[in-house]
This record gives structure tokens, sequence and C-alpha cells, in this order.
């Protein structure tokens, strides 16, 4: 089956977007564990894009 266009864009982002949930989960500790509430999996997500953002190299897709 072939692919459309927008499956081909999405296909060459998937380097891109594996490596950011990489550094997500390693380097800023977003684990998927079980929460007890709903708010503390947001609250942990949260914090973790947050410390993402701080991070001295991030990927990038223009080189």
């Amino acid at each position: 089956k072939l692919m459309n266009y927008h499956q081909k864009l999405l296909l060459k982002k998937r380097g891109m977007i594996e490596s950011i949930n990489d550094i997500l989960k390693t380097v800023c500790n977003i684990e998927h564990t079980r929460h007890r509430s709903p708010i503390n999996a947001l609250l942990n997500t949260f914090a973790g894009i947050c410390a993402y953002t701080f991070l001295d190299r991030l990927p990038t897709i223009f080189k």
C-alpha cells in the first residue's frame, strides 16, 4: 500500500520525535508509572516538560 504525502512527512520526523521522547524519559525523569491520581500523572508530565525547556542542548530540525 502506498503512503500519502502526509504519512511521508511524519515518517521523516519520526527520528526527531523518538529522540525527544528518549530525552524526556531519561533526563527529565518522565516515567510510565502507576500514579494514584490523574492529577499526579499530569503534574509529573508537566514538570518533565518544564525541565526539558531548560536544557542547554535541544535537538533541532534545522541544521
